[in-house]
């Protein structure tokens, strides 16, 4: 079994949840998933076994002469195909010069560090292989909710201020928005639920979506505009939703 602590009003570690999932399942296909409380519970498998293969698993980028928007493929056992992001655009975060290969395969190269401490609650300054800083792709609503200028007063990408990033959170929701998408409430706004019955991946990922009935906690967030040029986005902190969850 796989159990995580989960702070359900972070998506990024909602989706890093569903990313988690949707790997397992590919090693363990009996594998059902749910949110019981504050912990994400897998039924079968084991996240270090989980984690050490995905670190051995070749990331590749499938279009070379396309660094910014690439897909990518997680290949064997995995054997997945990454390119959400070119039918979601409002969930897209980088823009101009920010490489969507650069960042996975620093935040992938760095997964065992995540491990030893606290997994989705690991956070550091992240390095890529040529030694210079890689700044993340915004997932993680604690990154978010600093990068924002109309929350702290200025742009820290316009000052370059090395910040904490959190890899397992930034990664896994990589791969987890290629199956689990929350369900759009209008323009960059969207909701996910923590569904509460275990399920295998395909009903899963209804179910976070709010598709599927289901009592778990409805939650509503933003991909919001963080610097000036209004570009580049982060996924900014989700709040409850409550009464009427189809309005």
């Amino acid at each position: 079994m796989i159990r995580l602590p989960v702070d359900l009003t972070n998506p990024g570690q909602f989706f890093g949840s569903c990313g988690v999932f949707e790997l397992a399942q590919r090693l363990w296909p009996r594998a059902t998933a749910h949110f019981e409380g504050v912990h994400f519970v897998v039924s079968d498998g084991d996240l270090t076994e989980l984690v050490t293969k995905t670190t051995h698993t070749s990331l590749e980028v499938l279009e070379p002469a396309n660094q910014t928007s690439s897909a990518l493929r997680l290949s064997e056992p995995f054997d997945l195909r990454l390119d959400w992001w070119k039918v979601e655009r409002g969930l897209k975060t980088w823009a101009g010069r920010m490489s969507v290969n650069r960042i996975a395969a620093s935040l992938h190269r760095d997964l065992p560090n995540t491990l030893s401490d606290g997994f989705f609650d690991d956070g550091h300054v992240i390095v890529g292989a040529d030694g210079k800083k890689v700044e993340p792709y915004y997932f993680d609503g604690r990154r978010g909710a600093t990068a924002l200028p109309l929350d702290v007063g200025f742009s820290s990408d316009a000052l370059s201020l090395e910040t904490v990033a959190f890899s397992a959170t930034e990664f896994f929701t990589l791969v987890g928005l290629q199956r689990f998408r929350p369900s759009p409430v209008k323009a960059r706004v969207y909701r996910y639920r923590a569904w509460r019955a275990p399920l295998p991946v395909r009903l899963a990922a209804l179910a976070a979506s709010n598709t599927l009935p289901d009592d778990g906690a409805l939650f509503q967030f933003e991909s919001a505009f963080r610097t000036d040029q209004r570009k580049h986005k982060a996924f900014s902190p989700a709040i409850s939703v409550y009464g009427d969850d189809h309005e």
